[in-house]
C-alpha cells in the first residue's frame, strides 16, 4: 500500500496518496470538523481544466503587443517552454526599457497556496522588484474598507480587534453575541495558510449550552451555524448602520450607555450624540426611524438595546457589511456601539471585526515567527487600492481620492499576474473585460483555464500545491505542516519559483533571485527562522530534516490575556491605542479634515446608491436585493471544477436562492433556469426556492467561473451564474475605495426557451500556426 504523506491547504491539514491511479485524501486526525472542501482537491490532479503547456494568444503572436479587443475570445497556440520564456523575457525588457517599472502592474492575491515558499504573491513581487519594481495594490477585496477606517479610529487592522477576543473567551464568558452579518461556518472553514483544527462549531456550541444568546442580524437565516441556536433578525440588506443607530439612540436616551467608559477611553462622543439625537441634522435616529429603513420592528430594537446593556455583550461585524456602499460605516458604527456599552477589554465582551470570517481569527497567537520569503524592496512608490484595477486600466492618469491623498492612476502597459483570479474577485465583469483589453501585454501564471487565463496574452502553466514540496503554516494555527509532494506535475506545469528562475537567467538577475538555492534549499532556510525562535524560547526545535520526516510540528501559543483591548482598558496611558488620540475615535478629526462627503468625522447613515434594471430602452427600478456572498462549496472560485463544487450545481448551472413569495410573483418554480439582470448585465442561474432568506432578497454565491454566452459581445451574459456580471464597480467611499461587491439590485425572470449549455469545463481547443510561421510577435513601436 502506498503510504499517506502530510500536506495542507487553506481549508485544512490532510494526508494524501495516489492509490490505484486515484488521489486519496484523508483529513488530519486532530481536526474535529474537517472541511468538506477537501473533496475538491482530487479534481486538480488530472482535470481537463488544467493548463498543461505554455500557450500564447494567437492575435498577440500575429500582431504584437498592444490593446486587443480579442482578449477573452481569441484562440491560443501552445508553445515550448523555452519559446514561452524567451517571449516573456523579451517583452519585460521592452516595457521596462521603454516605459519604466511604473508601467508594470504586479497583480497577485494571497490565496494561491497555503505554502510559505511557493506563495505566488511573494514569488512574483520578489521577481519584479529585482527588475526595477512595479505598481502594486494595497488592501484586499474582503476587507478593503475596514483596513483603512480601523487605523484611524481603533488601531492597526489585524491587531486590536483580532487579537483581543478569542473563541475560548466567548465560550466561557459571553452572555450575548450580536453578530451584524452573522458568522457563517463556511467562512470559518478557511484561513490563508491553513486551518488544522476547525474549532468554531464547538466553541459556539459550548457558549450556547452555557446560556449565551447569539443574535443573527442578516437577511439570510443560515449565516449562523446550527450550534448557535441563533435568534434571527431579518434585516433589509445594507441597512445595518441604521439599526445600530436605533440601538444607540435607546442606549443614550434611556441612559444605558457607559458615560464613564466614554469619557476615559474615547474622543468625540458628544459630537456623535448630537447627530444621534438630531441636534446636528434635524433627524432623530429613533428606533422608529431605524425600523422604517431596516425592516425590524421598533419595539424589537428597544428590547435588543436593553438586553445588550444588561449583558456581557460582544458586538461583531462581518466582512460582508463593509463590502457594500459606504462600507466603512458599519465597521465604525459597530465600534461606537461597543464603546457605548463600555465593555471593550472585558472577557467575552466588546467588539470584534470579522470574527467567524476566517478559521483562525479568534484562536491564540503564536509566540514564534513563521517562515517568510523576502520580497526585497519595491522602488516604485505608486499603488492602487486593490478593487480599483478596472479604473486604473480604463482611466490612466485620472485623479482619484484615497485615505486623504489626491492620487492619479498609473498608465499600465504590462500586467503580470501570478496567483489569484480577478474575474472572481472583481465587480461589473463587462467593465473588467473592457479594462483587460487596454494593456499592451498580459502575462499570467495559472493552474487552470480560468477567465484570467483566457484574457491573457501569455499563459504559463503553474503547479498546484499537490505537485511540490512546501511548508504549511498560518497565523493563529499551532500546527506547521511538511507539505510533501503527492503527485507528479500535471503536463508540463512548473512551480512559480522555477518559472521565475528561468526568466531571471534570461534577464541577468538569476543569482539575486535564487541566491543559488534550489526550492528544497529554500525550505530549509525559511524553516530555520522558526527553528531559531523555538530554540531561543526553550521549546523543542528539531532540525529541518527531522521536521520533514516527522511531517508536522506543534508551535507554542500565547495565553489568552485579553490582548491589546484588555491592556488598553487596564491602563489607557501605559497602553494607548495607535490612533491620533491614543483612544477610540468616535469622532475622527483626521477623517473630517479630508473633506469627503461620503465619509465624514463620525459614523452616520448614508443611503445606498440607487440601482436600476434594464428593460428595453428605459431603466426601471431594480426591485430585488441580491446577496453575492462567499460560496460554501469552494474557496472563492478555486476548484470550481472539483466534485464538491460541481455537485451543488443544477444541470451545470449555479444555484440561486429565491424566496417562495418572490418566485410565485414571477411564475418561477424550483429548478427553473432564470435570468437575472440590471443596468450592467445579466446572468443565468437555476432557481432554488427557500424561506431561509428575507422576502425581496435573493442569494447567488460568487465563484462560478465566468462563461460569456458570446465572448465577442460588448455586454456578455454569463450563462454559468457568476453574479459579478451584475455588481457595481465603485469604491466604498473616497476614504478606502474598497470593494462593493456584496450587494446589488436586480430583476429576475424565468428563462424562456432552451437555455444555452454550460461548457466552461470542457477542454480548451488550441490553434495551430501555419507551417513555417514564426513564433516571434510582430515588432511593437516604442510608443514615443
Amino acid at each position: 500500500m502506498t503510504p499517506f504523506k502530510t500536506h495542507s491547504s487553506h481549508w485544512g491539514a490532510f494526508s494524501g496518496r495516489v492509490q490505484d491511479g486515484a488521489l486519496e485524501i484523508r483529513p488530519h486526525s486532530g481536526d474535529p470538523h474537517p472541511s468538506p472542501l477537501l473533496g475538491n482537491l482530487p479534481a486538480s490532479a488530472d482535470s481537463p481544466m488544467r493548463i498543461r503547456r505554455p500557450a500564447v494568444r494567437r492575435g498577440w503572436l500575429e500582431h504584437g503587443p498592444g490593446a486587443a479587443a480579442a482578449r477573452g475570445a481569441d484562440e491560443f497556440v501552445e508553445v515550448e517552454w523555452d519559446e514561452a520564456l524567451a517571449l516573456v523575457a523579451a517583452e519585460l525588457r521592452r516595457v521596462y526599457d521603454t516605459h519604466g517599472p511604473q508601467a508594470v502592474f504586479g497583480g497577485s492575491y494571497g490565496w494561491a497556496s497555503a505554502g510559505r515558499f511557493h506563495h505566488a504573491q511573494s514569488q512574483v513581487h520578489r521577481f519584479l522588484n529585482l527588475l526595477g519594481g512595479y505598481v502594486k495594490s494595497v488592501n484586499t477585496y474582503s476587507s478593503g474598507a475596514a483596513m483603512v477606517i480601523m487605523p484611524h479610529v481603533l488601531g492597526p487592522y489585524d491587531h486590536v480587534e483580532r487579537k483581543s477576543v478569542t473563541w475560548d473567551a466567548i465560550a466561557r464568558s459571553s452572555q450575548m453575541v450580536v453578530a451584524f452579518g452573522g458568522m457563517a461556518i463556511k467562512n470559518a472553514d478557511v484561513h490563508g495558510g491553513g486551518n488544522s483544527a476547525h474549532i468554531v462549531r464547538d466553541r459556539i456550541g459550548s457558549a450556547s449550552a452555557r446560556g449565551c444568546r447569539f443574535i443573527l442580524v442578516s437577511p439570510l437565516r443560515d449565516d449562523f451555524p446550527p450550534e448557535a441556536n441563533g435568534e434571527w433578525l431579518s434585516i433589509v440588506p445594507g441597512t445595518d448602520v441604521a439599526l445600530m443607530l436605533g440601538i444607540a439612540h435607546v442606549l443614550a436616551t434611556e441612559l444605558l450607555h457607559d458615560r464613564a467608559f466614554l469619557d476615559r477611553y474615547t474622543v468625540g462622543y458628544l459630537a456623535f450624540e448630537a447627530y444621534l439625537t438630531g441636534a446636528s441634522d434635524g433627524v432623530e435616529k429613533t428606533p422608529e426611524w431605524a425600523s422604517a429603513l431596516c425592516g425590524i420592528d421598533a419595539d424589537t430594537i428597544r428590547t435588543l438595546a436593553r438586553d445588550m446593556a444588561r449583558s456581557r455583550t460582544l458586538v461583531t461585524v462581518s466582512h460582508s457589511l463593509q463590502r457594500a456602499d459606504h462600507g466603512e460605516q458599519p465597521v465604525w458604527m459597530g465600534i461606537v456601539l461597543a464603546a457605548m456599552l463600555g465593555q471593550m477589554g472585558l472577557d467575552g465582551g466588546g467588539y470584534s471585526y470579522s470574527l467567524g470570517a476566517l478559521g483562525n481569527t479568534g484562536k491564540h497567537d503564536l509566540t514564534v515567527p513563521l517562515p517568510t520569503l523576502d520580497q526585497f524592496r519595491n522602488p516604485v512608490a505608486d499603488f492602487i487600492p486593490v478593487a480599483r484595477i478596472a479604473d486604473m486600466l480604463l482611466q490612466p492618469s485620472a485623479p482619484y481620492a484615497y485615505n486623504g491623498q489626491a492620487r492619479r492612476y498609473p498608465d499600465i502597459k504590462l500586467v503580470y499576474w501570478a496567483g489569484g483570479n480577478p474575474f472572481h474577485h472583481h465587480q461589473d465583469l463587462n467593465r473588467l473585460r473592457a479594462a483587460f483589453r487596454r494593456p499592451e501585454t498580459i502575462i499570467v501564471h495559472e493552474t487552470a483555464w480560468t477567465s484570467s487565463a483566457r484574457h491573457a496574452d501569455i499563459v504559463l502553466p503553474a503547479t498546484t500545491t499537490l505537485e511540490r514540496d512546501d511548508i504549511g503554516a498560518a497565523s493563529g494555527d499551532p500546527l506547521m505542516i511538511a507539505m510533501k509532494q503527492l503527485i507528479a506535475p500535471v503536463g508540463e506545469a512548473r512551480d512559480d519559483y522555477a518559472i521565475f528562475s528561468g526568466l531571471a537567467r534570461l534577464l541577468g538577475t538569476a543569482e539575486a533571485f535564487t541566491e543559488n538555492r534550489s526550492a528544497r534549499d529554500w525550505l530549509a532556510v525559511l524553516y530555520d527562522t522558526t527553528r531559531k525562535a523555538l530554540d531561543a524560547g526553550g521549546h523543542e526545535a528539531p532540525d529541518f530534516e527531522t521536521f520533514w520526516a516527522r511531517g508536522e510540528l506543534t508551535l507554542p501559543v500565547k495565553p489568552d490575556t485579553g490582548g491589546p483591548a484588555r491592556a488598553f482598558r487596564d491602563d489607557p496611558h501605559a497602553s494607548p491605542l495607535a490612533t491620533p488620540s491614543g483612544k477610540i475615535e468616535i469622532f475622527s478629526q483626521t477623517i473630517e479634515s479630508f473633506g469627503y462627503e461620503d465619509c465624514q468625522g463620525h459614523p452616520r447613515w448614508y443611503p445606498p446608491h440607487a440601482e436600476a434594471a434594464r428593460a428595453g430602452a428605459g431603466a426601471d427600478p431594480a426591485p430585488l436585493h441580491l446577496v453575492c456572498n462567499q460560496p460554501h462549496q469552494r474557496l472563492h472560485s478555486q476548484l470550481d471544477y472539483g466534485a464538491v463544487s460541481r455537485a451543488t450545481k443544477i444541470d451545470g448551472r449555479e444555484a440561486l436562492r429565491i424566496h417562495p413569495a418572490d418566485a410565485a410573483a414571477r411564475g418561477i418554480q424550483d429548478g427553473d433556469v432564470v435570468r437575472l439582470f440590471n443596468a450592467r448585465g445579466s446572468c443565468l442561474a437555476a432557481a432554488v426556492l427557500s424561506d431561509a432568506l428575507r422576502a425581496g432578497v435573493m442569494q447567488l454565491a460568487t465563484g462560478a467561473w465566468f462563461e460569456p454566452h458570446d465572448p465577442t459581445a460588448e455586454e456578455a451574459t454569463c450563462i454559468h451564474g457568476n453574479p459579478n456580471i451584475l455588481t457595481r464597480d465603485i469604491g466604498t467611499s473616497q476614504l478606502a475605495q474598497g470593494c462593493t461587491g456584496q450587494l446589488t439590485r436586480v430583476e429576475i425572470e424565468r428563462f424562456a426557451g432552451t437555455p444555452p449549455p454550460v461548457r466552461i469545463f470542457e477542454p480548451i481547443r488550441f490553434a495551430h500556426l501555419p507551417s513555417g510561421s514564426s513564433l516571434e510577435p510582430r515588432a511593437k513601436s516604442s510608443g514615443k
